[in-house]
């Protein structure tokens, strides 16, 4: 079983999900919101960087996997929101691990059939594979998809036989 850390950055509220995957199985492991608050940007940076590096070293995963950013007409908003996944992406790359980046398409495309699918359709999809009952903040749903996208690329990969692109290897 290989462990999946999936990311959803935010600059309030940063999503996690970890999934170990293999064998044609899937299992939920964690997931949930880092709550950053409303605090000035340094703080809520800090914070960031304390939670997820707790959850590095509490779940230790393999593998991570990030949803790409959306930019949105708001330049303040998006810049913020990268600056979360900044420090995000220095967590896991402090940890030395093997990163990996979907547009929140491609998610919805993997759990859904759809590149288009209504949020409400991916959580959905999130639910029935991983066999939750309990509704997930959206944060965590989200971040569940992506670990849940990572896993399906990586497994089409290695049932090919095709090396996976140099951002994934372990250095």
């Amino acid at each position: 079983m290989t462990r999946i850390l999936g990311i959803d950055p935010g600059s309030r509220w940063t999503g996690y999900g970890i999934v170990d995957v293999g064998h044609g199985q899937q299992r939920h492991v964690a997931s949930g919101r880092i709550a950053a608050g409303d605090g000035e940007i340094p703080q809520r940076l800090v914070a960031i960087d304390t939670q997820l590096s707790a959850l590095v070293r509490e779940y230790a995963p393999e593998e991570v996997a990030f949803e790409e950013v959306f930019v949105s007409r708001n330049v303040r908003s998006a810049l913020v929101l990268g600056q979360a996944r900044g420090v995000a992406l220095c967590v896991v790359a402090r940890a030395r691990l093997p990163i990996a980046e979907y547009a929140a398409s491609q998610v919805k495309m993997a759990l859904t059939g759809s590149g288009r699918a209504e949020k409400e359709q991916v959580q959905h999809m999130v639910r029935i594979l991983l066999g939750l009952n309990n509704r997930l903040a959206a944060d965590a749903a989200d971040a569940l998809a992506v670990a849940l996208t990572h896993a399906q690329v990586r497994s089409t990969h290695l049932r090919a036989g095709v090396p996976f692109p140099r951002s994934w290897r372990r250095r």
